[in-house]
């Protein structure tokens, strides 16, 4: 198989890999967002992710990609301190896990997830779901709220082009403005993290181009915090991206700066497919070649 073949030679392969930032003598700790070392997840008698290492710092935009099973959801729920590890050290915005109460880092950290999706309900008006974002609340009548927090909630609408469906119920918008606004929402809390997990899942393609488009969008702002998106699509990654991860069967395959990943036989290992991924004004596309 591709995977096992590739996985022989990565031992040797450097990719300017911030995930071995340790191994560096200067002293970066202040700029990082989340540091995992060795970190492990056994669920029954399973590793789900086996001795990741793992680096995103301030500025940065992750892809984090891989096959179904891979673990991606994994990561982001260890990233976000929703999930402890069985084995490893995790810190998230200077927090080391087991140390402190993760309520208090959870509130720091936005997740972008079809989990959030289901949580809310439906009937909510499409302000309010973008308002309880300030809180990580699901209903409004949970927290009070300023005017200018209103105003905030409608201005981050208007960014996303949702404008008009202020006053709409959540339940009846299409998947794309769904997503739209749980961007707006995860916004709203002006996190110092975002964490998005496959964002254009079940979206057809007019909707998924917006989206991608809204993402590259924040990307190119450097007031967006750092973020780290998981798909297993390379069309779904936006312009901006600068960095990339690759997972297969829970653990790191490459990782390191998005163009030396992503242009490198790295993806076609981690799929066992036979493909070519070609970089074509700031985006990724992938084709098989036989």
């Amino acid at each position: 198989m591709w995977l096992a073949s590739y996985a022989l030679r990565a031992e040797t392969v450097e990719m300017d890999n911030p995930s071995r930032g340790e191994a560096v003598c200067e002293d970066r700790s202040g700029n990082q967002v989340i540091r995992l070392s060795d970190v492990a997840v056994v669920r029954d008698g399973r590793a789900v992710l086996d001795g990741v290492d793992w680096v995103v710092e301030q500025g940065q935009r992750w892809v984090v990609l891989g096959p179904n099973g891979s673990g991606k959801t994994t990561l982001l729920r260890v990233a976000g301190m929703r999930l402890g590890p069985t084995r490893g050290v995790v810190e998230v915005l200077g927090e080391r896990y087991g140390r402190i109460d993760v309520r208090a880092v959870r509130r720091r950290v936005a997740l972008v997830s079809q989990s959030v999706l289901r949580e809310l309900r439906p009937s909510l008006s499409t302000h309010d779901v973008v308002l309880t974002g300030l809180y990580g609340a699901l209903e409004p009548w949970w927290d009070s709220y300023e005017p200018s927090e209103h105003e905030q909630a409608d201005l981050l609408l208007a960014g996303a082009g949702l404008a008009g469906a202020r006053n709409r119920p959540f339940g009846v918008l299409s998947e794309g403005e769904r997503q739209e606004v749980l961007l707006a929402r995860a916004l709203m809390g002006s996190p110092e993290l975002m964490l998005l997990d496959e964002p254009a899942a079940g979206l057809d393609l007019g909707a998924r181009e917006r989206l991608v488009e809204r993402l590259a969008d924040l990307a190119a702002d450097p007031e967006v915090p750092p973020m780290v998106m998981v798909t297993h699509h390379v069309e779904e990654i936006p312009s901006g991206t600068t960095h990339a991860m690759l997972l297969a069967s829970g653990r790191v395959l490459a990782s390191g700066k998005a163009g030396d990943v992503l242009g490198s036989m790295a993806v076609p290992a981690c799929f066992d497919a036979h493909v070519l991924i070609e970089a074509i004004g700031g985006r990724w596309y992938a084709r098989a070649t036989r």
